[in-house]
Formats: structure tokens, C-alpha cells, sequence
């Protein structure tokens, strides 16, 4: 949602509207509201949903009034772009400026919060959460709305690159697929809360099971490169055992063995199709990505792809050549200007 194609004068009003609807009611100010230009965009995911924003400074209130005429009941939970902070005061807590980081509130109390004026566009991808959805003690919950709680370690980083990745590939997937998306987003938000209230026992095991799945994968793909990865070095990085490990993956389609070399072979894959690494041989390409014999490689690359690394490197050389330019050009523009909901992600 956009709007641009508003006239100028009305476009303010579009973005208070856009806010109670997606969002929830509240009264907002903004020093630029004569043109005040806004971006938004939704995505459904069953259990819960996921927002992202991009707009010009704001102040907004969510006074008592407000919150008993209308009440999602939800938590919501902010991934706050870097360029401007915003603060939010809510439950007798002040978060303080908010960059690159996750806050908390509750649509259920009173609120303050802004940002900046002097910093320019905020950007902020929302997770919505229905109280009732939420495994966690109200009263500890409480505790974290208007705090900080870190993206970069931890469940929260893994919770934050899961939400950031999701503009990348939510168009491809079906309702069934958005549907398992939202259970994973909803579990590694109630560990992450869970964790920062000191109330991880009160998340039952299939919640930490799902989340601890998503954690194995995100290391898998932070240590592709590293020889030693697999199945041993992955359990005792993760405190389990080896049985543990392989138990967790029972439910995927493929084995934690089979994800390492799934996606090691990808990335050799991408590798030997950029023109900018034509000089370096496949050899180093498979062991950069933690090939270590080239013959195992090379086996297993045609069994992937149907056809030897070499044969994929002078295909791909050959298409790049005969590409359209200006069909080059489109494909770069549309990849710059990239998707609303990977704004955090860049």
C-alpha cells in the first residue's frame, strides 16, 4: 500500500486511517503532514501477521478512551529500522531511542511513542501477536512492553533475520505453507519474550522444538563454509545430543546431513554461474563451501543438477553473454528496488 497516487493534501489521512486499520487506533501528529508520504504492506500468516511501515516522522497516543472503544488484543512486536529511532512509553516504561532492535507493546493499554523529527523516514516490520497465542505469563510479558530487547544474540536475532527473510520468499508459497510460516514466527517470538522475562519454563517443549529447529538452520547457514560442520559439531554447539539432533529434524523433509549438503551445493551452484569468480577454479568454489574432494562434489553436483560443475559454469558463461541488456537492466532495477518487507534486511 502506498500513497502516492493521493493527492498531497489527503495523503496524511490515508496514513491515520492505513495505522487503525493494520495497526490500531491512535491519534497521530506529524510535522510533515501537508505531504506526508507513507508505504505499508501486510502479510497474512494464520496465527499471526506480519506489517512493515515506512513513513516520515510521527508522534501518536493511544489514550485510555481509544483503547476501550477498539482492541485487537494483540502484542505487538517491532523490528525498528537503524536510520531513525523511535521510543515508546507504555506500563510506567520508557524504551529510550530504538535502532535496530525489538520493542514491545500491548494494544490492550495506553501508549506513547515517536520518533525522531530531525531523522527522516522510520521503518519498522511489526509481528502481531493474539494475546491468547502467547504461552508466556501476562505478568512477566508486562515486564518487557516499552523495553528493548536484542535483535543481534540470541532468539532474538534468529526471530529478527526470519522476519526480515520473509519478503524474500512469501510470494511463493501457498496459504498451508504462510499457515506453517506464522506457527514458526509465533514460537521463536514466545521464546525470544520467554527468555528476556526469565519465564523460559513456561514454553512448552514443541514451542522450544520449533524454535531450536529454526536456530540449527540459521547456524547451518552462518557455517556452511567451516569443514567440520555437521551433525556432531551442530549438536554440541546447540547443548544436545547427536539423537536429539536428528529427533528434531524428523519432521522435515530432509535430514539435518541433507540440508548441509543441499545448501552447500546451492551455494557452489551460484558461485560458478558469476562471471566475476571465472578465474577461480571449481576446485577452490567446492572447497570454499566445505567440499573438501572435488570427485565427491562433482558426483554429487550431477546427481543434483544433471549435469558436471563444468558443464553448468559454460552454460551459465553462455546465457550471460546472449542476455537481452536491457532485460539485464529491468532485472536490475527490480532487484534494487527490492521488496517492502525486506526494508530491515538491507
Amino acid at each position: 500500500m502506498s500513497n502516492a497516487g493521493v493527492p498531497a493534501q489527503d495523503r496524511f489521512a490515508w496514513f491515520t486511517d492505513m495505522v487503525a486499520r493494520d495497526l490500531v487506533p491512535v491519534t497521530v501528529s506529524s510535522p510533515e503532514a501537508a505531504d506526508f508520504r507513507a508505504e505499508a504492506a501486510v502479510l497474512d500468516l494464520g496465527p499471526v501477521r506480519v506489517s512493515a511501515h515506512c513513513h516520515p516522522p510521527v508522534r501518536s497516543r493511544r489514550p485510555s478512551a481509544l483503547t476501550r472503544r477498539s482492541d485487537p488484543e494483540q502484542y505487538q512486536l517491532a523490528l525498528v529500522g537503524g536510520r531513525n529511532p523511535m521510543w515508546i512509553s507504555q506500563h510506567g516504561n520508557d524504551s529510550g531511542p530504538v535502532s535496530g532492535e525489538l520493542v514491545l507493546w500491548d494494544t490492550s493499554r495506553p501508549f506513547e511513542a515517536g520518533t525522531r523529527y530531525e531523522d527522516g523516514t522510520s521503518q519498522a516490520l511489526i509481528l502481531h501477536i493474539p494475546r491468547t497465542a502467547l504461552p508466556v505469563n501476562a505478568d512477566k510479558t508486562d515486564r518487557l512492553l516499552a523495553r528493548q530487547i536484542s535483535a543481534r544474540r540470541g532468539t532474538g536475532a534468529i526471530l529478527a533475520r526470519f522476519l526480515t527473510s520473509l519478503g524474500d520468499h512469501a510470494a511463493e508459497c501457498g496459504p498451508e505453507e504462510l499457515e506453517r510460516l506464522g506457527g514458526i514466527a509465533r514460537d521463536l517470538a514466545a521464546v525470544c519474550l520467554a527468555e528476556s522475562a526469565d519465564a523460559a519454563r513456561e514454553v512448552d517443549a514443541t514451542t522450544r522444538s520449533r524454535a531450536l529447529l529454526e536456530q540449527v538452520k540459521v547456524f547451518v547457514e552462518h557455517n556452511l563454509d567451516h569443514p567440520d560442520l555437521g551433525p556432531e559439531m551442530i549438536a554440541g554447539r546447540h547443548h544436545v545430543s547427536v539423537r536429539s539432533l536428528h529427533v528434531l529434524f524428523q519432521g522435515e523433509e530432509e535430514t539435518v546431513s541433507r540440508l548441509i549438503r543441499r545448501r552447500r551445493l546451492e551455494r557452489c551452484r551460484a558461485d560458478l554461474a558469476r562471471p566475476e569468480l571465472a578465474e577461480h577454479s571449481i576446485r577452490s568454489i567446492a572447497a570454499r563451501w566445505g567440499f573438501a574432494s572435488a570427485a565427491v562434489f562433482s558426483r554429487a553436483f550431477r546427481e543434483a543438477y544433471g549435469l558436471t560443475p563444468r558443464e553448468h559454469r559454460r552454460q551459465s558463461a553462455h546465457g550471460a553473454a546472449c542476455a537481452n541488456p536491457q532485460e539485464n537492466l529491468r532485472s536490475a532495477q527490480t532487484r534494487a528496488d527490492g521488496s517492502l518487507l525486506t526494508w530491515l534486511g538491507g
